[in-house]
């Protein structure tokens, strides 16, 4: 077991040395199509920008809102994806001795703030068409994985020809978790043990729904 990991200057250093194992993983099964890259927003952008100009891919964002646990909102114990139904990760609420029916406002909150990102993101566009299509899911890292699994889990109801999820770095736990969702995890890193996505960068400051309207100029169209 590695005792030492790296970290990454940040995102965008971070999406340049992805996009090149998303292009190596893609090349060995040449594609029919032009590939969908979709960021988890606000983090997930630069990388998943950096990864579409790699692989000459389409643009656009997948919109995901994490449910947090009552006074520790970062503890995710729950997603939800787009028009998608709430997903909990079930271990996580015994441990705090919940149950979904006592997430329902928090429940209800996130599902707002999705539709204001969802206007502000894309106006009256749609979420984007993934039937048929070669699929890469991005963020910048995975702790518990459950807002990515709630992602991974309303794109497979759409049907993509091939799912991908990629990001810089994730906990062992959540990297074995997603290996059942998606067609293949490619990561860089994965540490343990493993605290936060945070710790993995050297600058990590918060992007704003500007940074992501900057981003999105190659949206897909």
């Amino acid at each position: 077991m590695r005792t030492s990991y790296r970290t990454f200057a940040d995102r965008a250093t971070a999406g340049g040395e992805l996009a090149d194992r998303v292009a190596r993983h893609l090349a060995e099964a040449p594609q029919t199509d032009r590939p969908l890259i979709l960021g988890l927003p606000r983090g997930g952008l630069p990388i998943a920008a950096a990864v579409a100009d790699a692989v000459g891919g389409d643009l656009d964002v997948l919109i995901v809102r994490k449910v947090g646990a009552p006074r520790h909102r970062e503890f995710g114990v729950g997603a939800i994806a787009e028009d998608g139904p709430a997903e909990f990760d079930h271990d996580a609420l015994q441990y705090l001795g919940l149950t979904p029916a006592d997430l329902a406002g928090t429940v209800e909150r996130e599902r707002a703030e999705l539709r204001r990102r969802a206007r502000r993101y894309r106006g009256e566009r749609p979420a984007p068409p993934v039937a048929g299509r070669t699929v890469v899911l991005v963020d910048d890292g995975l702790a518990t994985g459950v807002t990515a699994r709630a992602a991974a889990r309303w794109l497979r109801a759409r049907r993509p020809r091939l799912l991908i999820l990629a990001i810089p770095v994730c906990s062992t736990q959540a990297r074995d978790a997603l290996a059942g969702e998606t067609d293949a995890v490619l990561y860089l890193e994965a540490p343990d043990p493993f605290w936060a996505v945070g710790q993995w960068y050297d600058n990590f400051e918060q992007l704003t729904d500007d940074d992501v309207e900057r981003f999105l100029t190659h949206r897909v169209r």
